[in-house]
């Protein structure tokens, strides 16, 4: 299996503060290696991505890639969380005390998580433009955010 570039415990005390506990094992490898390659690699490019899994770049990795992965990792998994799967199929939790929360409050939570992703996404885009002489392994031209955004709804290419 693909390595992960951070772990499960890193993830939830980067994008889980909320204040509820949620345990390590409710995030699994595969869903780190899923948002670091369906988000993060096109923006910094394989080479410079092997360069910070093998141990370099370590303030890159604790300033501005562990974020991005993070949050970009519980947006994957946050739907997931959000209800139970067993033998007898989906279901949302319910305890005494607390209740599943609504569509509205879902959704909304959804489209925070993607505006805080997206953030750090972007700053670690910039950070690598504008000191792109300390990275070798960085190609600007594989990073998609030069080429490429969503914004509002809008496609926009460059």
């Amino acid at each position: 299996m693909v390595e992960s570039i951070i772990t499960p415990a890193e993830v939830i005390s980067l994008a889980f503060s909320d204040g509820g506990y949620l345990p390590a094992d409710a995030i699994a490898e595969v869903d780190i290696v899923a948002a670091t390659e369906r988000w993060v690699r096109p923006v910094v490019g394989q080479m410079l991505l092997e360069k910070i899994l093998a141990g370099d770049y370590a303030e890159l990795k604790s300033d501005y890639v562990a974020p991005a992965v993070a949050l970009y990792t519980r947006f994957l998994v946050q739907p997931r969380l959000n209800v139970a799967t067993n033998a007898l199929g989906l279901s949302a939790p319910a305890t005494s005390s607390l209740k599943a929360a609504d569509k509205v409050a879902r959704e909304e939570l959804q489209r925070a998580l993607k505006i805080r992703a997206r953030t750090a996404l972007r700053l670690l885009s910039e950070h690598l433009e504008q000191n792109r002489e300390q990275y070798a392994e960085y190609n600007p031209s594989e990073n998609i955010l030069n080429r490429c955004t969503c914004d509002g709804g809008f496609v926009q290419i460059y």
